[in-house]
């Protein structure tokens, strides 16, 4: 019983957007995928994960104002001695989205801007977005972890050289403010795209 609350696989994310999630501010990451993902696209490997905050590529000018002034510059290949780990979370809904209107209409759901929205589908024009729903638990305890070169580079999964437990983890949203929220999105894209609920 006790292995199955401990993890090691994380997925990276700017840490501004790990914050929003830890702060209950979103539920929804946009993703298309690092340039080393695997087959050259965005997969989800796995549906249970710590979050990993990066700071290198955060770029204010593809947020919205209010988390653009959270963005603390780095130069090019900086990385902190040692990493926080303050949550994992449930990956609960995956929607692949081409449409520029139907990601523009969940603009209130998420951190990102319009410029973000329309260069994301722009790059690698015939691969969709995916939008992830998370589901959010703050760790009782952060964690200060080293960092290792193997962490680095432009993927999203990696698996930490140390597993870390979940155990006694609170979900940052009640039960029915996360199920109301899930229900507000999937009322946007049901209609014209597949949903996959894992």
């Amino acid at each position: 019983m006790q292995e199955q609350t401990m993890t090691n696989h994380a997925l990276k994310e700017w840490a501004v957007a790990i914050n929003a999630l830890e702060t209950g501010k979103t539920i929804m990451l946009l993703r298309k995928g690092g340039i080393h993902e695997r087959n050259g696209h965005f997969q989800v490997a796995h549906k249970e994960i710590l979050l990993y905050p990066t700071f290198e590529h955060q770029q204010p000018f593809l947020l919205k104002p209010e988390y653009a002034n959270l963005v603390v510059p780095v130069t090019p290949g900086w990385h902190p001695e040692t990493v926080r780990i303050g949550s994992w979370a449930e990956i609960t809904d995956i929607f692949p989205v081409s449409d520029e209107s139907i990601v523009n209409a969940l603009l209130p759901f998420h951190i990102w801007n319009e410029y973000f929205i329309s260069d994301r589908l722009k790059w690698k024009p015939r691969q969709p977005l995916y939008i992830l729903l998370l589901r959010t638990y703050k760790l009782p305890r952060e964690q200060e972890i080293p960092y290792c070169r193997e962490y680095g580079g432009c993927k999203s999964w990696i698996d930490l050289a140390q597993p870390i437990s979940r155990q006694g983890a609170q979900p940052v949203l009640s039960d029915s403010t996360y199920t109301q929220l899930v229900a507000q999105i999937r009322n946007i894209v049901s209609d014209k795209v597949y949903v996959s609920s894992i």
